[in-house]
Parts: C-alpha cells; structure tokens; sequence
C-alpha cells in the first residue's frame, strides 16, 4: 500500500476535530496551572523551604479552581492525543500500540494521579503550617512520598514513552506528515520550563513554569493543527 492509500484511511475531519479539541483542553489546563502557579518565592516562612512557602500565599478558591480544571482538562487533553495516534495507525500499527499505550497512562495517572494531588498537597500544606509550623515539613513530606510521587513516576514514564514514539513516527515517516513535523511534541515544554526558570523568580515565569505541559500541549496540538490544514 503505497503512502496515498495509506493517507485516504485517515478520518482528516476527525482528526482536525480532535486537535482543535485538544488546544481548548491545554487551555483549560493552562489556566489551571497558571492560577496555582502563580506567586514568587516567600521566604517569611520559618522551617519551609522558599519555593514550596510561596502557596502558604495561594487562596483555597484558586486550589480548589485549578485542581477541577485540571480534572476535567487533563483527560481531555490525553483522549486528544488520539489525532496524532490515528495519523499513525496507517502507517504503523508498532508505533500507533506503543502511543496508544502512553496515552493510556497518562489518561490514568495525569489528572487525579498527579495533578490534583498536587493541589491536596498544596492545601494541606497551608493547614499543617496552621496548626503547627514545625511539623509542616515532615507531615508534608509523608503524603508526597507515599502518595504523590509514584504515580508522578508511572505517569512520567507513559509521557515520555508517548513523547518519544511521537518522535520516532514523525522522523520514520510513519505519518502521512512531513517528517519536520516531529518538532510538534510535547517534550517543547521541557526547555520551555528550563527557559521560564532561567529568567528568575518572577510570579509569571513562575506559573508559566508550572504550566510546561500544557504549554508543550498547545505547542504540538496547534502546530500539527496548522499542518493539516495545509496539506489536507
């Protein structure tokens, strides 16, 4: 089957539906991460460190708004995903399993694996530091170890292996794409957070910081977006 036949399998409406779905999902979580994000370093809090003081100054209002946009926005974000699995699927059905399995668990572990225990973590830390600011660190400390950061890890894991196969389907020719196109991935959030962290501790590079993967969602989900356009 030659590279034609393989491109008229391609739902082109669907597809285009899904990324233009997918850039109001990366909103919806760009906010979310902007408004816990957002503040600088506060160093008036005594035993904390600086980075993590600074949501001692964050509302419960903005808690509670990012951690139900984060809910909502961040699988949808992942189930948009599927555009770029289906431009591969014709091509690869290799590749396609293997994003398909990053999608997957990202979709499980994203939204109330990560991201919504961040925002409990953030609320408990402002009510431990009320109740007892000497204790703030390790009571802290107990739930992002025990329940935070494994499933930071597994989730991490499936982002970067649907990343990375992304890559290598772009660069293989396994889309109907040109090849260049693997620039669109969300991996630009990682140099996007270390360009934010560069230029200081300022309440917006902050919350842009904090806000890389939806910014490398937009990034690849407005690129690819652009490109289908063109060419179909």
């Amino acid at each position: 089957m030659n590279s034609n036949d393989r491109s008229a399998e391609i739902d082109w409406e669907r597809v285009k539906h899904l990324l233009k779905l997918g850039i109001f999902a990366a909103l919806m979580v760009f906010a979310a991460d902007m408004i816990l994000g957002w503040g600088t370093y506060y160093y008036d809090a005594e035993g904390l460190p600086p980075m993590f003081a600074r949501f001692l100054l964050v509302s419960d209002g903005r808690i509670i708004a990012s951690a139900l946009l984060g809910l909502i926005g961040i699988p949808l974000e992942c189930l948009c995903w599927f555009a770029v699995y289906r431009m591969i699927k014709p091509y690869s059905e290799k590749d396609a399993h293997a994003y398909r399995a990053g999608i997957i668990g990202c979709l499980a572990f994203g939204g109330c694996g990560v991201h919504v225990p961040c925002c409990i973590a953030a609320y408990l830390l402002k009510r431990f530091y009320e109740n007892d600011p000497a204790t703030v660190v390790t009571e802290v400390e107990g739930f992002l170890k025990w329940f935070l950061l494994p499933a930071t890890i597994i989730f991490l894991v499936f982002f970067f292996v649907a990343a990375i196969v992304q890559i290598r389907a772009f660069a293989k020719g396994h889309t109907p794409l040109p090849k260049w196109c693997l620039i669109f991935n969300i991996l630009f959030g990682v140099a996007w957070i270390m360009i934010m962290r560069l230029i200081g501790d300022r309440a917006i590079t902050n919350a842009l910081a904090a806000a890389w993967i939806s910014v490398g969602n937009l990034w690849t989900m407005g690129g690819l977006l652009a490109v289908c356009s063109k060419y179909h």
